[in-house]
């Protein structure tokens, strides 16, 4: 799917993973993903076809960006729910208006008001992100909070009853992820990209310094979580 323009409030739009190696990054990343790079004004785009579908820059880890029409104003709603504010909303040259804030379960997150750059120009296929849930053991209040902030209504999921886990919809009906109450040393979104072929992702991150647990199937693919050279970890899925 191409993006052209910026999504609706609280859709997962950008993502950026803070590294202090930037070329030990890209050659992991452009490995694994068959990524090409470019300067940004926030660090480095990952391009695939052309146009930027992540960034490396920032940090700690993979950082998930919600979509914000006023990131000024979705800063004061995250302060009346209980969070806190890690950057203050900012320009990131002609690209967006940014913040980066933490929510009550303690998972950091960032607001992402488009200007020139929506976001992430591919999602949904190979090599681009699919998909950002939150894991954490105090899912109720993760569940008041976005709810508050983005005006999520919230949906079970019938396919996984063994879990707690809960759709966030949009209020067009749009589901943008889920949160999964599970214990967790710490609360954190998740980002999980699209890949051709699991097993053959999970065997160039290891064989160039990534780790992998053994790929599983689900109801929704064949999936794998890696952890990258830098200690940072994430999943990947083939789809049906």
């Amino acid at each position: 799917m191409e993006i052209d323009r910026n999504q609706p409030l609280g859709t997962p739009t950008w993502i950026s993973l803070g590294v202090a190696d930037l070329p030990a990054a890209q050659k992991f990343y452009g490995t694994v993903f068959g990524w090409e790079f470019t300067e940004s004004p926030d660090g480095v785009d990952c391009l695939l076809r052309g146009v930027p579908v992540a960034g490396l820059g920032g940090g700690p880890g993979w950082t998930v960006h919600l979509a914000t029409p006023d990131c000024d104003a979705t800063v004061d709603r995250v302060l009346a729910a209980g969070g806190e504010i890690v950057e203050e909303p900012h320009e990131v040259g002609d690209r967006a208006r940014r913040a980066v804030v933490i929510d009550t379960v303690g998972a950091r997150l960032g607001l992402w008001q488009g200007r020139s750059l929506p976001g992430c120009r591919l999602v949904n296929e190979p090599n681009t992100l699919i998909r950002n849930d939150l894991i954490t053991a105090d899912a109720g209040a993760a569940r008041g909070f976005y709810t508050e902030v983005f005006d999520f209504t919230l949906d079970g999921n019938a396919d996984l009853p063994e879990f707690d886990f809960t759709f966030l919809r949009r209020p067009d009906g749009k589901e943008i992820g889920g949160i999964l109450g599970q214990a967790t040393a710490a609360s954190a979104w998740g980002t999980l990209f699209e890949v051709p072929d699991v097993d053959a992702t999970v065997e160039k991150a290891a064989g160039n310094g990534g780790t992998a647990g053994a790929p599983e199937q689900t109801p929704y693919g064949r999936t794998a979580v890696i952890t990258d050279p830098f200690g940072t970890e994430f999943s990947v899925i083939t789809r049906p």
